[in-house]
């Protein structure tokens, strides 16, 4: 009797390479008209080995937005510990999130935009691990107004909700190949913050 073929191990082992591809086509296809066996297909891999780390379309949707999180979670952190001056971490790590979102664009794009379609139990995972994304930035942002980095009477909580919106709503429209240099979008979103929320008493730099 003829045995099946196995798949080459690194294809089995490349988790990255699955990933990528499944958010390209989630983001191509949306998740509801994507099926784990195009995303096999579009990974060169039988979808029996898909089936066997992903039993289902939606545990490889939540272990994409795991990865998402993570991503943009990490990028900032480090920004948050590559500087000593208070305003320049804040600038530092607005440009983290925008790196973290335009680089590994289609897995931040579905993070923001597919959550919806998870079950209850998978969406409070997600939830959770935003929430805890977004209280890193409640943190940042309380730190700078207890120091009168930030100017007085700025709602901490209302600039965090809306400068997140903002800063996530680039990954909608960015074009590596339009108008925009990531640079530039960067700059003209500091030029917006020292304009409207830092107490220009404070030394920061100008764009």
């Amino acid at each position: 009797m003829a045995h099946r073929q196995v798949p080459p191990v690194r294809k089995l082992d490349n988790q990255g390479h699955v990933l990528s591809n499944a958010a390209r086509l989630f983001r191509e296809k949306g998740f509801e008209k994507t099926s784990l066996k195009d995303i096999a297909e579009a990974c060169d891999m039988l979808p029996g080995s898909l089936y066997y780390r992903y039993s289902t379309k939606e545990a490889l949707l939540v272990e994409l937005m795991r990865r998402g999180v993570d991503l943009v979670t990490a990028e900032v952190k480090m920004a948050l510990t590559s500087s000593d001056e208070p305003v320049e971490r804040l600038r530092l790590c607005i440009n983290a999130h925008l790196r973290a979102l335009l680089v590994d664009s289609d897995t931040v794009y579905v993070l923001l935009f597919e959550w919806r379609a998870l079950g209850p139990e998978a969406r409070e995972e997600i939830i959770e691990l935003r929430d805890q994304y977004e209280s890193l930035w409640a943190d940042i942002l309380e730190t700078m107004i207890e120091q009168g980095v930030i100017q007085k009477g700025v709602d901490g909580r209302l600039l965090r909700l809306i400068g997140l919106g903002a800063l996530n709503w680039v990954a909608t429209w960015f074009d590596p190949k339009g108008a925009y240099t990531l640079d530039a979008i960067g700059d003209f979103i500091w030029k917006i913050t020292i304009d409207g929320v830092i107490n220009q008493d404070e030394c920061c730099p100008r764009f």
